[in-house]
């Protein structure tokens, strides 16, 4: 049961934020990205990967998209071409501060009813799930490696 609502409550909230971005022409993958940058612009590729959960390689796909659609800029950190970071344009944020808005406005419709201690407690155990999950990935990673 835990897994069909997830993953029902992914695909309904997917694809009410890509109602919402409709006239936006974003991609899967890049509101989270646009979300992201938003608050931590001038970020290194390797930390947006992680903290969006994407693989470096489709990462490396989606910025050279978005920064052919003149979503973004990257930029060498202090000469050194190991270590680019990732700035949201004008459009980039412009962009940006609609996807806060379409999350926030989903965000509203999913939680509406809910009590604060509600909303609280619904937090904390998608936290919970989400952290044992994150903690098998790793075993899993770790075990793969090992196994070389």
């Amino acid at each position: 049961m835990y897994h069909n609502l997830m993953m029902e409550n992914q695909s309904m909230f997917t694809k009410l934020v890509f109602e919402e971005l409709s006239d936006r022409n974003l991609s899967i993958g890049q509101p989270k990205i646009l979300e992201y940058l938003f608050l931590h612009d001038g970020a290194y590729q390797k930390d947006i990967a992680e903290a969006c959960q994407i693989e470096p390689a489709t990462i490396t796909n989606l910025l050279s998209r978005m920064e052919k659609n003149g979503l973004i800029t990257r930029k060498n950190n202090d000469g050194d071409k190991r270590y680019v970071c990732v700035y949201l344009t004008k459009i980039g944020k412009e962009n940006g501060n609609y996807v806060m808005k379409a999350f926030e406005t989903i965000e509203k419709i999913a939680l509406n009813g809910f009590s604060e201690k509600e909303k609280d407690e619904f937090i904390f155990f998608l936290q919970k799930a989400n952290k044992n999950l994150v903690q098998r990935k790793e075993v899993d990673k770790n075990e793969k490696k090992r196994n070389r």
